[in-house]
Order: structure tokens, then sequence, then C-alpha cells
């Protein structure tokens, strides 16, 4: 069953949300939408399906060993022989072709009562088996979204640099048509021309480099989404910045929903009941069994007898008890237990290398903010400036380097700009994650 699975996809998609069928027949598809796609296309996470549905199937009552074993037996055989009798006294009797045929079918039922609770143990390890099979694939599908978030922000920044580079080309392009109708007119020099070509040529070679980018960048996240990499759409060029997040409520969380986390308390759980099924070999084992048998035989009347058929039920009841196996089951036991401090310790390390990281990526998220607000002033001073170079420039007070290099200053401070929006987004896509609430933040 894959129910575990589609809960997960009901989650992010919510009940709003756009049927798949539709999303791309519109021009511009949100973050929400190209993660539905990717929930129902994306190759990894259909397999990592199937291996919940394989782990599923495993933990039901027909793997469980609670269920008697019934089994049913049939059989023919015949022969055909040359027989020569001689009793003394009496004339030797030579048959040729003599005929027996047998005839037995039975069904039987076994079924284990009491096997030292290694049973038990065993059914409750294959359903905590299938619950970590679950969170692994709930991992599987954190990891697919982030990488998904940071390709569809890629394309998002690479668009809104096109857009960028788009009009300064337009603006490079005005001024070489500019410079060379002064130039014409005696007003300018061919310097000044061949600059304002050099300029165009390099904005034009931008423009096309920054185009590619954006193009393979949609394929990658096409590749995410698992769709044709051809599909042509745009992407939302604007995001929403979290306002509310806490470093403490981050923590507070991840110790409680971090999908590592539980997965390390699964994996304890697990190595618990591998101890448990080591002892049962300290147990005796208790079998009942029964049966109802048929046979029929038909033999050559030479014998005295030509038919016989028997039939009736048997029941048994059968104890045994491995008393010492060689230290075996001891050895075992002392493993399991090993086993078990094991995973204590790689959770003991899986919190400290938590605790870590979140410290780390708050750091880098908190940076990241400084930087968005720092860039988003930049901008304005530049644009600023910008636009009073341009009214000098075409008054004549400064020269075509001086607005070439406002133009530019404008243009570095609009790409560092993108490159802040969707750096610190990825960075509280990041905090999300560790506090094991990133599957939430699509169902909101």
């Amino acid at each position: 069953m894959k129910k575990k699975i589609m809960k997960i996809k009901q989650i992010i998609l919510g009940i709003g949300l756009l049927s798949f069928s539709s999303i791309f027949a519109q021009e511009t598809i949100s973050l929400e939408n190209a993660v539905a796609k990717a929930l129902e296309n994306n190759y990894d996470i259909q397999i990592e399906q199937n291996n919940v549905e394989i782990a599923e199937n495993n933990a039901g009552i027909l793997n469980s060993d609670y269920l008697p074993k019934v089994t049913a037996n049939a059989g023919y055989s015949y022969s055909k022989n040359n027989i020569t009798n001689k009793r003394e006294g009496e004339p030797e009797i030579s048959i040729n072709g003599a005929t027996t045929k047998g005839y037995n079918s039975s069904i039987g039922i076994d079924y284990t009562l009491f096997d030292g609770f290694g049973r038990k143990y065993n059914y409750r390890k294959l359903k905590e088996t299938r619950n970590l099979s679950e969170l692994q694939a709930r991992s599987l599908i954190e990891e697919t979204i982030l990488s998904l978030a940071t390709e569809y922000y890629e394309v998002a920044r690479l668009t809104k640099n096109l857009n960028s580079l788009e009009e300064t080309l337009e603006i490079s392009k005005d001024r070489l048509k500019r410079t060379q109708y002064n130039f014409d007119y005696g007003q300018n020099t061919k310097l000044d021309v061949l600059n304002a070509e050099v300029d165009v040529n390099n904005d034009s070679i931008n423009y096309l480099n920054t185009r590619t980018q954006l193009e393979n960048a949609k394929r990658n996240l096409n590749n995410i989404m698992g769709i044709n990499a051809s599909i042509a759409y745009e992407v939302e060029p604007e995001v929403i910045h979290a306002i509310d997040l806490s470093k403490d409520n981050i923590k507070s969380s991840a110790w409680k929903e971090n999908v590592s986390v539980l997965q390390a308390n699964k994996n304890i759980e697990l190595r618990r009941y591998d101890t448990k099924i080591s002892e049962s070999g300290f147990y005796p084992t208790l079998n009942v069994s029964g049966s109802y048998q048929y046979n029929q035989s038909e033999n050559f009347v030479i014998s005295g007898i030509n038919d016989q058929q028997t039939n009736g039920f048997n029941l048994g009841v059968n104890l045994s008890w491995n008393i010492f196996d060689g230290g075996r089951t001891k050895v075992q036991k002392q493993n399991a237990k090993v086993n078990e401090d094991i995973v204590q310790i790689q959770k003991q390390q899986l919190e400290q290398n938590l605790d870590i990281t979140i410290e780390n990526s708050w750091n880098n998220y908190q940076n990241a903010l400084f930087v968005l607000e720092a860039q988003r002033k930049n901008v304005i001073t530049n644009q600023h400036n910008f636009e009073r170079s341009k009214e000098q420039y075409n008054l004549g007070q400064i020269t075509s380097i001086d607005f070439r290099q406002a133009q530019i200053n404008l243009l570095n401070a609009e790409v560092d700009l993108n490159k802040a929006i969707f750096d610190a987004k990825n960075a509280e896509l990041a905090l999300r994650q560790l506090e094991g609430k990133l599957l939430s933040v699509f169902s909101e």
C-alpha cells in the first residue's frame, strides 16, 4: 500500500491546489505546483514509494508467522511386474503383467503456539521497519523539495538577471546610436563610437550567456519535476521571506520533528527488538499439528488382498527445547546489545551535529538577511547615481566612460540583489528542513 506517501502528497498539495494536468496550461508555474509535479513524476520518489509498499507488505499479518501452515498432498503410484510364485507341493504359478496401483492424499495443519516470544518481537520489528521506510521516503521527499526549490529560485534569479541585462543592452544600443549620430555631426570622435560598440558587444555576450544559463536551469528543473525537458514556462520571480523564525523554536522543534532524529529513534527501537528476538533462543518451542490422510491400494489378486483403503485423523503436540546450542544464542544476544549501544552513540552524535548545523545555518540565514537589506539599499543608491549620470551624459557634462561605469554599477547591484533575495530564501528553507517543518511550508 502507498497510503503514507499519498498522505504526504496530500499534505503538500493542499485542498485548493491545481490539478497536475492543468499546471502547464498557464504561462507561469508556482513553486507549489512544481513540487506537486515532482511528487507525481520524480523517479527517485517513485522508487522510494515502491520501497515503502514492500515494507508495508512485509509488515502485514501474512508475513508474521501468526497464521497456521496448511499443506495438501496427493499421489498416485503404478507398477507392472512379472511374478513367479512357487509353494512346496504345489505347481509353479507364473503371471506376466501383474499390476499394482496406489492412491494417497492428505491435508495437514501445523501451528506454533509458543516460540520464546521471537515471533511477537519480529512482528513488531517489521512494523517499525515499515515506519522507518516511511521516514526514509519523507527524507527523500524533503531533499527533493530542497533541490527543486534551489533550482526553481535559480531559474527565477537568472530570469531577473536576464531582464536587467536586457535593459542594459537597450541602454547601450541607444547610446551607440546617439554616439554615432554625434560623430556624424562632428561632436564625437571615432573612439567614442568604438567604445560604444564594444559595450554593446559585451552586453550582448552577457545577455546570451545568461539566457543559455537560464535555459539549462529550466531543463534541470524539469528533470527534478520528471517532465519533458522541452516544456516551456515562466516562474514566479518574487518571493516572500519569513518574518517569524526563532532559533530557539527551531531547535525545540528539531528534537521532535527532524526526520534524521526520528529515523535514529526508529533504529534504536529496531535494535531493541533484535535483542528481544535473540533472547527467544533461550525458551522452548511448542508446536501442534493435525492431518487427515486417505490411502488406497489395488493389488493383484495373488497377494491375497485385492483392494485396501485406510483413512483417518492424526494429531500431535511437539515440545522442543534447545538447552545448549554451543553458546550461539548467548553470542547473538551480546552482539544485539552492542548494536543497541552503537545506535545510541550514533543518535548522540547526530544530536550534536544537528545542534552545530542549526547554529551554522542560523548564522548563514542572519547573514543572508543582512546582505539582502544592504543590497536593496545599494540598488537604490546606484539607481539614483545612474539617473543622475544619464542626465549629465546627455548634457555632455561627463564622459561616456563615467556613464558606462554608472551603468555597470547599477547592473552589478541588481544582479547582487537578485542573488541575495534567493540566497536568503534558500537559507530559510534549509532551516525549515532542520526543524522538520519543510513539508508544512507548502501546505500553508
